[in-house]
């Protein structure tokens, strides 16, 4: 062999080489089932982005819960057994505090507020997270939490004597509860449903898709008519497998799931609105506290979401910002 040509086929085995070990497959798991917007949109943009990065970056998903819930699944990033997840927010809290500011009880009062903060703080929160090490790729809402049960629940005394479920990870919605005189019952999410078979517990908190899919919808009578808390997805890559792929292919894969997460952002609203409707067409009924008694859940919770932007370590920087920016909305609502 002559030795140019030599050099050549080397040269060329040496190229290929070097673009095989390039790829790199982002593992990425979520409790979100398989065949659901989520997924559809998500896997579409893993094929786009394999597409224009020609192959050198693919996304894998795995779906409906079968790498764990949230909390094993950011334990398995942890341990690189998988790079990215589609999580609620409270689960990262652990990982960014402020991450938890947007779900504090009776923060929000309606859609257009939350999308005012969140046109504001969005980006800066997306900031801070990647900071922490996770490559946040964007915020898809989930919709509000309603308090639902098997009893009419207008007003703080209605509260006192139900059973009340909380998540056993989530300590503001334990806080919550507790400071509406109620003790409250933790159980895993998928104990919920048995609890309300049995009675163990006759209150719940969940966005009217989630009751749906859980099949809480087929136990609860009523939905209190007034957002406790609201509930956000965050599509996060672990950074330092992110810092893996070349800049150019970061930014591809940035822009594509930016639009990916919007369009299911947009999508969500429109499911929670239709999930609404079906609980009612269900014979749920939803009945609204007087303005009166909103007010007084309002002052009974303003103290413990206080005590709890201490103790849960937000940045006062940003929870001062976030209360400036509901203020802001608000007056500018006024009449």
């Amino acid at each position: 062999m002559k030795p140019n040509l030599f050099k050549f086929l080397a040269f060329g085995l040496l190229l290929f080489s070097g673009q095989t070990a390039s790829a790199l497959t982002l593992k990425i798991a979520t409790l979100s089932p398989d065949g659901s917007y989520w997924m559809q949109k998500m896997r579409a943009g893993g094929e786009e982005i394999e597409k224009q990065t020609g192959g050198r970056v693919s996304l894998k998903f795995y779906p409906g819960g079968v790498m764990g819930d949230d909390a094993t699944v950011l334990r398995k990033m942890r341990l690189h057994q998988l790079q990215g997840a589609a999580v609620t927010s409270g689960v990262l809290n652990g990982v960014y505090p402020d991450i938890q500011l947007y779900n504090l009880v009776l923060l929000f009062r309606n859609a257009q507020e939350v999308e005012y903060v969140r046109q504001k703080m969005d980006a800066e929160l997306m900031q801070g997270m990647e900071q922490q090490g996770m490559v946040a790729l964007g915020f898809a809402d989930v919709g509000f939490a309603y308090m639902m049960s098997t009893v009419p629940i207008r007003t703080l005394a209605d509260m006192r004597s139900q059973k009340a479920w909380a998540p056993d990870d989530n300590k503001i919605a334990v806080s919550a509860l507790q400071a509406f005189d109620i003790s409250p019952i933790p159980l895993p999410l998928r104990d919920v449903l048995m609890g309300l078979q049995t009675g163990m517990i006759n209150v719940v908190a969940g966005s009217p898709v989630g009751a749906l899919a859980l099949q809480w919808h087929s136990k609860i009578k009523y939905v209190t008519d007034l957002p406790m808390l609201y509930l956000f997805g965050v599509l996060a890559i672990d950074k330092p497998a992110f810092d893996q792929i070349a800049p150019a292919d970061q930014q591809i894969v940035r822009e594509i799931m930016a639009r990916v997460i919007k369009e299911i952002d947009l999508h969500s609203r429109e499911d929670n609105e239709q999930a609404i409707a079906a609980l009612k067409n269900q014979g749920i009924q939803f009945v609204k506290p007087s303005p009166e008694a909103a007010e007084e859940l309002r002052q009974k919770i303003a103290a413990t979401n206080s005590e709890f932007e201490k103790t849960a370590d937000f940045s006062p920087e940003k929870t001062a910002e976030l209360h400036r920016y509901l203020e802001e909305f608000r007056s500018r609502a006024q009449p």
